[in-house]
């Protein structure tokens, strides 16, 4: 159960959760996340703003993320060459856009380099990240310091048998590098008779099955109760072997709602292969692959070595900060709910192009 740390402000994942009955399920999946007001506070759901950046960097792929906003999709990426270097100095001219294969017309492009940053950080706390725990911990704290800016904010999220929210948003790297360290290995029970995801809340409860590592649950709700609320850049980074046992949910709603908060989704793939035993046992990196590229981020495999976490940590502040920004007003005005399949072509040059591969066309607030 998603349970906020009592030196945290009350967290607004609780009581949303709380008050989510589970045959609205589907509706919460498909609830708006493009249209949310910035930085305000009305219900128990509703937070802060959100975030973004520009380019200039290396790694191995590329990042986007999206929003409507009334006529307009906004969308964020980076562009690189097929060495993986982060490409800068691009304009309008260099790229189409396409959605549901119809092309598009940009309104406006830009290199953005200053726009605020929402970030989530979930990290595994199950069994399997016993001897990599401590790791985590430290090396994501440093990242944070590196990357947040005073207009950013961040979460900590933990998992395992449970999901607690260890810092709710903070600009305050202290706070945030606190909670991190509030993390323990958890292998122990969780109860279905009540809490904020017991049978009244969003996720089904299930007393059967061995429960574990909740990681798609994790996702969920980061994404559904925390980044849909914001807007703008976000982001979300897991640090993770990518093993979920005992979610209440799929991994496709876990990727349903990450797209609905229009959130990046990293993955730092820590696997400890000696917890899995010789010859299998683990086969976490098939749908991580599938929720970052769905989502415009990825993956990147760091097994337990600290100077390869450090640089996957230090290749995700580059792209984080390596954004190209562009807005089309779609040829489809329709606002069905339906998922639009989007992509950004370059116009010559040899580019890779890494986008969240779409967006949900919900109906504006109010209509």
């Amino acid at each position: 159960m998603l349970m906020p740390k009592p030196n945290c402000k009350p967290s607004r994942l609780a009581g949303a959760l709380a008050t989510v009955v589970i045959v609205v399920l589907a509706a919460a999946l498909a609830a708006p996340a493009q249209d949310s007001p910035a930085r305000t506070t009305t219900s128990p759901q509703t937070k802060p703003s959100g975030a973004n950046a520009q380019p200039q960097g290396q790694s191995d792929d590329t990042t986007t993320t999206l929003k409507v906003n009334v006529e307009v999709v906004q969308l964020f990426f980076n562009v690189k060459d097929k060495h993986g270097a982060l490409i800068p100095n691009l304009n309008k001219e260099n790229f189409d856009i396409l959605e549901d294969g119809q092309p598009q017309t940009i309104k406006y492009f830009k290199a953005e380099s200053d726009l605020p940053l929402t970030l989530g950080i979930l990290i595994d706390s199950s069994g399997s990240q016993q001897r990599v725990l401590e790791m985590e911990k430290e090396v994501g704290g440093s990242f944070l310091e590196n990357i947040l800016r005073s207009k950013d904010e961040a979460f900590v999220i933990s998992f395992d048998v449970d999901i607690n929210l260890l810092q709710d948003f903070t600009n305050s790297v202290s706070r945030l590098r606190h909670a991190l360290n509030e993390a323990k290995i958890n292998t122990g029970g969780v109860s279905c008779s009540g809490g904020p995801i017991g049978p009244q809340g969003p996720i089904p409860c299930s007393s059967t099955g061995p429960r574990g590592t909740a990681l798609y649950d994790a996702v969920y709700l980061a994404s559904h109760d925390e980044l849909s609320h914001e807007v703008g850049r976000k982001a979300m980074i897991l640090l993770t072997d990518g093993e979920d046992q005992g979610s209440r949910l799929k991994i496709k709603d876990a990727i349903e709602a990450a797209q609905k908060a229009d959130a990046i989704c990293y993955v730092l793939l820590i696997a400890d292969r000696g917890f899995y035993g010789f010859g299998g046992g683990y086969s976490g990196d098939y749908d991580m692959k599938k929720l970052t590229l769905e989502t415009g981020g990825r993956m990147i495999e760091v097994g337990n070595k600290v100077d390869k976490l450090r640089k996957a940590f230090e290749d995700i502040a580059a792209e984080l900060r390596s954004q190209y920004n562009l807005g089309y007003t779609p040829t489809n005005t329709n606002r069905d709910g339906s998922f639009r399949k989007v992509e950004i072509k370059p116009k010559q040059g040899d580019y890779k192009i890494q986008a969240r591969s779409g967006y949900y066309a919900v109906a504006r607030r109010g209509e």
